[in-house]
């Protein structure tokens, strides 16, 4: 089957409509993601097909990841239309803003969409620097609260919870620097695509911290590559039981495993730490009891578990404190508010 990016749009079209059909509840559906953003979606010649669903109501299931082709699938979110009652304060959101601001729209009714739009898009001001500053800063905000979450343990607590707050906290660390010239980074793309963004924001040297705080510097591209038999285990394992994560889906198993590939591949391997790590760690999260041996060995390769979190959270401390000091001089320099004075 030869599969292709409009092919692909084809695909959430008629999902789309299906389910609008089927489900009177929802007043929109519209694409977002790579397939409307990247015009080479593909990575290790996989992609997902991210499908929102706006309900009249509360109450639909929060995801959904439906299996198309081992290599292929929809992930559905479903939000409520309270979700989009102030467009205004939309244009501060660090996600949901991006989401609304240039998706595909696949169905409507009720003129929903438009006026959702129009509203975040007023007066053209989505990329003004006030509004990108307050969806910087509340993503800054949200880092150095899982910073201090993290803080609070004690070593001895060291375990997959602590290290997915660390990686939240990194994860909303990096997109605090992208969002200062773009949307968020995609999630198997972060570590490949903050390069240049980093470099937007006239911060180049951010790259190293971010590769050093994760521990690249610990591993090599053939470490890595030999992870992958075990997280590919742990993955499957975590994703049959029924407290997983959406994002642990059997049907994501290939989505990631392609890209970790293609990325060890590549001119910078060690991009793919990012997503076999965060993704390990979700598996972790799940598995827990039993702990997985390989996934324990593999972070404290990388020194994140035990005290070596605790060094790692404090150098992560230092990383915010030169983000918020990114922050004030575009702030000053746009004759906006410092966080000094806020």
């Amino acid at each position: 089957m030869r599969v292709t990016r409009e092919s692909l749009i084809r695909i959430a079209k008629d999902a789309a409509q299906e389910r609008a059909y089927n489900d009177r509840s929802i007043v929109a559906a519209y694409l977002t993601g790579s397939l409307v953003s990247n015009p080479q979606p593909m990575l290790g010649g996989t992609t997902d097909i991210d499908l929102v669903l706006v309900h009249d109501a509360e109450g639909a299931a929060a995801r959904q990841i439906v299996k198309l082709t081992p290599d292929f699938h929809l992930d559905i979110r479903h939000r409520a239309r309270s979700d989009f009652k102030s467009p205004r304060e939309l244009r501060t959101d660090p996600q949901l803003g991006w989401e609304l601001y240039d998706p595909m729209l696949l169905y409507q009714r009720e003129k929903f969409f438009e006026f959702v739009q129009a509203g975040l898009r007023a007066g053209f001001e989505f990329n003004a620097p006030s509004l990108v500053m307050g969806r910087c800063r509340k993503l800054l905000v949200a880092a150095r609260n899982a910073w201090r979450d993290l803080t609070d343990m004690e070593a001895k607590q060291s375990g997959a919870r602590q290290v997915m707050q660390f990686l939240s906290a990194l994860r909303d660390a990096a997109n605090t620097v992208a969002e200062t010239s773009g949307p968020p980074l995609a999630e198997r793309r972060l570590l490949l695509d903050f390069v240049a963004r980093a470099q937007a924001a006239e911060r180049p040297e951010f790259t190293a911290t971010v590769f050093n705080l994760l521990g690249a510097s610990q591993t090599d591209a053939a470490i890595v590559a030999a992870w992958i038999p075990q997280w590919k285990a742990d993955f499957l394992a975590a994703a049959a039981m029924s407290t997983a994560d959406p994002g642990v889906h059997a049907a994501r198993l290939n989505y990631y495993e392609k890209a970790i590939q293609a990325l060890l591949a590549g001119e910078t391997p060690l991009t793919s730490l990012w997503p076999l790590l965060f993704t390990w760690t979700l598996a972790a999260g799940v598995l827990i009891d039993p702990p997985s041996q390989a996934w324990s060995d593999a972070c404290n390769r990388l020194g994140l578990l035990g005290p070596s979190l605790i060094e790692r959270a404090s150098s992560l401390d230092g990383f915010l404190d030169e983000i918020e000091v990114l922050l004030d001089e575009i702030s000053s320099a746009n004759g906006l508010d410092t966080s000094s004075s806020l």
